[in-house]
Order: C-alpha cells, then structure tokens, then sequence
C-alpha cells in the first residue's frame, strides 16, 4: 500500500479551520441589503470600506490596548499583507534613494520578491534575531555604512519619486513579524521593539511590521488548558511609536502594522488592513492602484465587516482556531520531544506566550537540512522546509545569513493526526543521516 504524503511545509489553514458557515450567513446578508451591497459592488473609497475601517479601529483597541483608542483614520483596507507591502514600496520608497531593506532574518521567503519587483535586487540585507534577541548592534553599523555609501555617492535626494504631498520616501526599510515570526517563531522583545524604533528614527527608516499571527497566541504549557489569550502580551512596534519618547518626531512616524485576515478567516478572502499615523495611512489609500480602482476587497470588506457587530469573528478566534492551533502546536511539540530532542534536535527557548504557525528545529551536527529535504521526500514523502528557503537573497554576510543548520515544521495545515507522524519520518530521516 502506498505511504501517504505528510506536508510540513505549506503553511497554510487546515480547511477544516475556515469559518464557512459565518462566510455564508454574512455573503448572505450582504446580497440581501441593497445599502450594503450597492457600495460593496462598486468602486470603494480610497481608504477602504468604512464600516470595516471603524469595526477594525475598535477590535485592535480592544485586543492591543494602547493608552489611546485606535480611530479609523488610522486604518487603511488592503487587499493582505503582502500586496499592501508592496503598496507601502510604492508610496513610501525610492529605488535608488532608499539605500536598502533590512530584513530581520530568517524572514518569510516569498516577501522577497516584492521587494525584488521594486527595485530592490540585491540589496537585501539580513539581521539576525536569534535566542538572544536582535542584532542591533549590527544594524546600526550596517545603517552608518550605508549612510556614508550615499554620501560620497550624492544619494541625498530621491531620484524616481516626485514631492508628493501624500507620501513620504524613506532612506531605508525594515522588514520583520515581531510576534510568532515566520519562520523563527520568535517573538521580539519590548526592549527590541523599542531600541528598533529608534533606530528607525535616527536613521529615516520605516518599519513594514507583519502583524499578521498575533492573535493567534496560547500558552507554551500543554498542562494549562484555561482559557486562552484574549489581549497581546507586547506593544507593536506601531504602539512603540506612537508613544515611545513621547511620539514620532514628525506626523509621518516609521512604523506601518501590516495586518491581513488571511490567518484569521481565510487568505482568499485577500483583505487586511495598515494601521499607521493618519498621514501614512492615507498616503497608502492614496497609490494608483487604489486612486483608479477604488479600495481593494471592497467586496470582500462588506461581508467581513458582517461578522464583527455581533461577535462571530472574535468568537471563533477565541473558541475555535486558538484552541485547534494549541492543540495541533502541544502536539507537534510532544512528538520532537519524544522523537527528535532525543537525537539532537535543539528547539528556541519555551516562550512566555506561543503562537503562529510554525515550529523552528536546529539539526544537530554536522547535519545540513539542504541535503535533508530531499532524502525526506524520496524516502519518507515527507515535505519540510530547509532553513535557506528563508536565507536573505543576495546578502552574502554568512554569519548573518546562514540557515541550513535549521528546519521549519508547520502545524496549521497537514491533518492533525498526522503531525506525530511527519515528525517520527522526521526522525527516521536525521538517525539514517547521524550513522
């Protein structure tokens, strides 16, 4: 009989986790309601669908907690995260004034050809975040030597992007996902958060935050099965700014939060949201794109902002994808105890809160996960992802920048009972290897 394939790779929601029946009812409802679907089938307004904007403005007060609420001039409709970062490139950088785009490393491997398509090629550059937090150090003597590159090279001035009194071109970007990194599973300390923010003001930077697995947060003990989480354990980095040192030093700031409810409802939905100073959010509704076609997900928007008056959304974040997650999570984790710790596999520090989607190993010496990928499909059909899937392209700093000593196993999409099993192939693979 043949061995089905076990998939640790995609990092995708299970289906079974898709809220169908709250989609239906709400699709429904806004097909049933000529106010509400005469503006969803046509063109948006720039900023996106209000009704959304404000339900959003409401939800992240109620989750993040800031010293002040959140409004929704400070929310822009995107159509998810990774078509937004490119909105933000385009609004907010030049190609060859802004000097590079600094990308806390390992990153998520398919946002680099987004920074590819605008003119980035090349000058990626990673900073590491390992177990003891983020190289800063290492940032801030990266950022002066860039700095000095430009100035003997008269880059003082953007070259491709006219003034424009809705955007702002910045000297350089930082790329990360503070909380439950794709693919570290890391989460960025206060103190990094804050140092970072700074840095991204001395410096003229604007942060592109992920923030798109916070809400999907437990607890790292699999004995404590209260309730889970239901406000975030950290400040975003966009909080960080809004207050740290008493606020941005202009109205701009330089921090975007990059959410999308691609892991919350389902990633063909295509809809998220920026939160930003009101001048950065604006400027985002404000790209061509939206300028000709109106907001995008306008559609999508509508009945996404059905689930929120009455609690669906926030219930099924609470009582069914934060309980699954954790689950599928104490699961995995059980099974490299069991299986892979015994052999060598090292894990990140236990957390104070876990969350996201991913499980982050270090194979033990001199194993190279490049070479264990393929030995796994061929022999076990199982798929994981090498470490240097999430390698920065084009930097060549190796103590930065070299990951084929890790491996990254997902939870979210195989089918549950078959984690322990990709994780036992996992292990007959690494003791074949260790001989």
């Amino acid at each position: 009989m043949d061995v089905e394939q076990v998939d640790l790779f995609r990092g995708w929601p299970n289906p079974a986790l898709l809220p169908t029946t709250a989609l239906a009812e709400a699709s429904a409802k806004v097909l049933a309601t000529p106010a509400i679907w005469t503006p969803a089938l046509q063109y948006g307004p720039d900023e996106g669908y209000q009704p959304l904007r404000e339900h959003i403005a409401s939800w992240l007060t109620t989750f993040y907690q800031p010293r002040d609420r959140i409004t929704p001039e400070r929310i822009c409709i995107t159509g998810g995260a990774s078509q937004n970062v490119a909105c933000i490139l385009q609004v907010f950088t030049d190609p060859v004034y802004t000097r590079n785009v600094w990308m806390v490393a390992p990153a998520y491997h398919l946002s680099f050809r987004i920074f590819d398509d605008s003119g980035f090629a090349g000058r990626l550059r990673a900073v590491s975040q390992g177990d003891a937090g983020l190289d800063l150090a290492y940032l801030r003597q990266e950022l002066l030597a860039a700095e000095e590159r430009a100035r003997r090279e008269d880059n003082n001035a953007p070259n491709y992007k006219p003034t424009r009194p809705w955007g702002k071109v910045y000297k350089h970007v930082i790329y990360t996902t503070p909380a439950f990194s794709n693919p570290s599973t890391l989460t960025m300390s206060l103190a990094d958060r804050e140092n970072l923010v700074r840095l991204a003001r001395e410096f003229d930077a604007l942060i592109i935050a992920d923030d798109v697995y916070d809400f999907l947060q437990w607890s790292p003990d699999p004995a404590n099965t209260s309730s889970q989480p239901n406000r975030a354990h950290l400040p975003r980095l966009v909080d960080v700014d809004r207050y740290l040192d008493g606020g941005p030093p202009d109205d701009w700031g330089n921090v975007v939060s990059n959410g999308s409810f691609s892991k919350l409802i389902g990633p063909g939905m295509r809809t998220g949201w920026a939160e930003a100073t009101e001048k950065v959010a604006y400027g985002l509704s404000q790209t061509g794109s939206s300028r000709s076609g109106g907001a995008p997900s306008q559609m999508s928007a509508a009945i996404i902002a059905q689930l929120f008056p009455t609690g669906v959304l926030q219930d099924f974040i609470g009582n069914i994808l934060q309980p699954a997650y954790a689950r599928r999570y104490h699961r995995m984790m059980s099974a490299i105890r069991e299986h892979l710790v015994p052999l060598g596999v090292g894990l990140p520090p236990t957390p104070d809160v876990a969350g996201g989607y991913f499980i982050w190993l270090r194979l033990p010496r001199p194993l190279r996960s490049s070479e264990l990928v393929p030995i796994a499909l061929r022999d076990q059909k199982l798929v994981v992802a090498s470490g240097n899937v999430f390698r920065i392209e084009g930097d060549s700093a190796a103590e930065q920048n070299d990951f084929d000593d890790c491996m990254r196993l997902c939870f979210a999409w195989e089918q549950e009972d078959k984690l322990e099993e990709g994780v036992r192939r996992l292990a007959s693979v690494i003791r074949e290897a260790l001989k």
